[in-house]
């Protein structure tokens, strides 16, 4: 591992190098200028929804829609080489077309299934019986003045010893005004507290929820505890909350009804970078070494036999389901791989509906405990740590939050963590064994944690300086696993 400055025009440049992988702390648009053309085999990334999930500034930027990005991406893949990139099902298809107009052939979309997920969607009717249709304003004008004071959401969670709540202090799509006890926790950061916003404070409790607190209990269900105190567990404490029905007749008439869906997949982008003008698949791939799409390596096992062949329709060979592509037989080594990956709650739906008939499809469950934090055992829950020759004072600036106030407990505290087998599987699909992998959003370090088990090469950026050292362990601990014999495989 090599952590140092780059004096290039007096700019500080942060390399993380283990093994066969190196990130650069910086913006990947800047990153991306000093690779050279055609040096990558392949483009494996999760970039940010762009729905500024848990008030993180990277995930609102826009940068997931900017062309010049994945301009760069086409530059440096070789020609042929392959773009996979997550993206959010409200926000994906900007990113879709941003890739589009970079110069990229979309080929195809991947449909991660799981089952997970839980809906993030606001009860109109308790909403209507809080007030928050008429004292919206209310709530801007207390947004207003927050973000004049210069406070961030992250000094604003540490304060009060919550997680995920100052964003709604400084945000005009979600605005809330704090009650009086979390603003007495907030005053020591406060310039001198004008009339009107202490009223605001005041009256937020007996006027905002007056209705709301009218409404008849009918029942108890058990949720759990969405704010995290600094210092508690990252599991986050189970908790029983009251049920309740609407008291206003407006809030009656609206009951049952809420604003989101249950999320169940995260679409993944397949994009191809041009072959040169008249030039086929069979000879860009013995040009360039990619191109196609690694089949045989991805293949699903099945206890089917899927080497038969292929069902006739009409004398044409259709092998759908069994592996088997037109004019071919199925193989041995499993099924065709789909453009749908699950994870085994999602299968095992499918599979009751199919009766003895196994899953066609890849399985793959969100990111476990387990797998978030290998390699990070010498990192304090919540705080980013060090790691050789210290990045903070390379950088000259502190590296996440107040190590006596985490406010984001846990070793690998990224909110948006990859699986590392789906990252693996998505690899082998599109590079060629022994290619090199770029990320432009590295993130904590998933996709090279992938890349490095199976013996490919990686090439990252991160932007956000507090995951260095989440990414500098993943990567060292999966470097240190060596490279698989040939006969494992992900099924």
């Amino acid at each position: 591992m090599k952590i140092g400055r780059d004096s290039t025009e007096g700019e500080i440049v942060t390399v993380i190098v283990v093994g066969d992988a190196r990130v650069v702390f910086g913006d990947c648009r800047d990153v991306l200028k000093t690779l050279e053309d055609c040096s990558v085999d392949s483009v494996v990334t999760d970039p940010p929804y762009e729905l500024g999930f848990m008030g993180k500034k990277w995930d609102s930027t826009g940068i997931a829609y900017d062309v010049s990005v994945w301009e760069e991406c086409l530059r440096v893949l070789k020609p042929g080489g392959h773009v996979l990139a997550f993206g959010g099902p409200r926000t994906f298809h900007r990113m879709a077309v941003a890739i589009e107009d970079a110069g990229f052939e979309i080929r195809d979309s991947i449909a991660w299934m799981y089952g997970s997920g839980f809906p993030k969607s606001l009860d109109v009717s308790k909403a209507i019986d809080k007030g928050q249709g008429k004292l919206r304003g209310r709530r801007l004008e207390f947004v207003a003045w927050m973000r004049k004071t210069g406070l961030k959401a992250g000094q604003i969670n540490a304060a009060i010893g919550m997680s995920d709540v100052g964003s709604h202090y400084l945000r005009h799509d979600q605005p809330a005004i704090a009650t009086a006890d979390l603003f007495d926790l907030l005053r020591p950061l406060l310039p001198p507290v004008p009339e009107h916003i202490e009223r605001l404070v005041a009256e937020r409790t007996g006027i905002e929820w007056t209705e709301y607190k009218k409404r008849v209990v009918t029942g108890v269900k058990t949720g759990t505890l969405l704010a995290v105190a600094p210092g508690e567990n990252r599991e986050r404490p189970a908790l029983e909350m009251d049920v309740t029905e609407g008291h206003t007749a407006e809030a009656k008439q609206w009951e049952g009804w809420g604003t989101a869906l249950k999320p169940a997949f995260e679409p993944i982008v397949v994009g191809r970078k041009p072959f040169a003008k008249g030039s086929t698949v069979a000879a860009n791939v013995l040009e360039h070494g990619v191109g196609g799409l690694n089949i045989d390596a991805s293949r699903v096992k099945s206890a089917e036999d899927t080497s038969r062949k292929p069902t006739l329709v009409r004398d044409t060979p259709a092998g759908f389901g069994k592996g088997a592509s037109f004019g071919g037989n199925g193989s041995v080594l499993g099924r065709w791989p789909a453009n749908v990956i699950l994870d085994e709650y999602s299968a095992g739906l499918l599979d009751e509906q199919g009766g003895e008939n196994p899953s066609r499809f890849f399985y793959c469950a969100k990111a476990s405990k387990r797998d978030r934090n290998e390699g990070l055992d010498g990192l304090a829950d919540g705080v980013t740590g060090s790691f050789e020759g210290n990045v903070a004072e390379l950088s000259g600036r502190k590296i996440g939050a107040n190590p006596d106030k985490p406010n984001l407990p846990g070793k690998n505290f990224h909110p948006t963590v990859k699986p590392t087998t789906l990252m693996r599987y998505l690899i082998k699909l599109v590079t060629p064994p022994g290619g090199t992998v770029l990320d432009p959003f590295t993130g904590s370090g998933s996709t090279g944690k992938a890349a490095l088990l199976d013996g490919y090469k990686f090439v990252g950026a991160e932007l956000t300086e507090e995951y260095l050292p989440i990414i500098e362990g993943r990567l060292r601990w999966a470097y240190e696993q060596g490279t698989p014999a040939d006969d494992e495989t992900l099924f």
